[in-house]
């Protein structure tokens, strides 16, 4: 028996601020960029459920987020305060588990087939985990239980908010079937489109196809939906989460091809960046610029500097010297952003002697 937890923390940058501003709970609670009275131009990162209540949800213009609930309480996103809580949770939901993988800052699958005998004793496993991790860490978490990882991450998203769900392996096609397609877990916006141009409408129409008909829509990622929709899932949990890249960007308030302020913004991003890369213990070898028109065109350039570094100098100077070069200087650019990649364990700086 094969038993697959995937546990998600509900609202999680929200939850953080809450934790260190007990006076904001029970308010809506909005993540993301300054909504300057309704005429911010970035984002929503997170929104508490209060907050959702009146519409409110990850990626909204922060704009739109204002204009549904005004008092809301805005603050900015602090990836350094998460990333330090995250590896607290991490730490508890990997500890006693027989196989661990952190898919994201604020989700893992857990396998612990090796330490329960039966679904009922993982019931009672994720409750003790809910309870510790709401005991010690005062956030909460929703937690999916089944043989697959795609089903416990379905069964999560059932749990939702603050909830634990069980889906066993006979029940799991009966539990898919009724969602809708955009719901399958690897269907995308496009996919979801596609399948249901060709007639499927809920995960259970895909279910119930011939295989084939998948495949000569969609290749080999069309068998791969099929014994999704049917609740089969062999993939192993793996401990293979590292991150690939560490990056800022910037909305500009108002559209603009002003070489200097642009420059400036890259510099402040490139402190930001270098600040988490030293705190990662890291060191980068490539540098991507990010530039977002006014027409909401996007171009990327990238620059490997041939050498692993954690400065930020390094990354000012190249963005900026890419900036220069690449940019249209006709048009306006509305966001401007900065990426590293190429990411090793810094070992300091090398001497000599060890060359020779």
């Amino acid at each position: 028996m094969r038993v697959i937890l995937l546990v998600d923390m509900d609202y999680f940058y929200a939850a953080c601020e809450e934790l260190r501003h007990p006076d904001i709970i029970g308010k809506a609670v909005v993540v993301g960029a300054d909504p300057k009275e309704g005429s911010g131009r970035g984002v929503v990162s997170t929104a508490n459920y209060e907050a959702r209540k009146f519409g409110i949800h990850s990626g909204m213009p922060i704009s739109t987020a204002y204009r549904l609930k005004s008092d809301a309480v805005f603050l900015r996103v602090d990836e350094a305060y998460y990333e330090e809580i995250s590896k607290k949770v991490m730490a508890i939901i990997k500890e006693g588990a027989s196989k661990f993988e952190q898919v994201s800052i604020d989700e893992a699958f857990i396998d612990i087939s090796g330490v329960v005998s039966s679904y009922e004793e993982a019931v009672v496993y994720a409750q003790r985990l809910k309870e510790r991790i709401a005991t010690e860490l005062r956030l909460p978490c929703s937690i999916g239980i089944s043989n697959s990882k795609v089903v416990a991450k379905m069964a999560c998203e059932a749990a939702k908010p603050n909830g634990i769900k069980l889906v066993k392996p006979e029940d799991a096609k009966g539990f898919l079937s009724p969602m809708p397609v955009e719901k399958l877990y690897g269907v995308g916006k496009k996919t979801a489109e596609r399948l249901m141009q060709l007639g499927f409408s809920k995960i259970g129409d895909i279910a119930d196809a011939k295989p084939m008909q998948l495949f000569d829509a969609f290749g080999a990622y069309g068998v791969e939906i099929y014994r999704y929709a049917n609740g089969i899932d062999e993939s192993e949990v793996e401990e293979n989460y590292e991150v690939k890249s560490i990056g800022r960007e910037r909305t500009f308030e108002y559209d603009t091809n002003d070489s200097k302020k642009i420059a400036g913004a890259i510099k402040a991003m490139a402190e930001e960046v270098a600040d988490d890369v030293r705190r990662q213990g890291l060191s980068f070898k490539t540098v991507t610029l990010k530039m977002r028109y006014s027409d909401f065109s996007e171009h990327l350039k990238s620059r490997s500097i041939g050498y692993s570094t954690n400065s930020s100098e390094e990354i000012a100077r190249s963005a900026t010297d890419m900036f220069e070069k690449y940019a249209d200087k006709t048009r306006a650019i509305r966001k401007i952003g900065v990426r590293v990649s190429g990411l090793i364990k810094y070992s300091g700086q090398k001497k000599i002697a060890d060359y020779i």
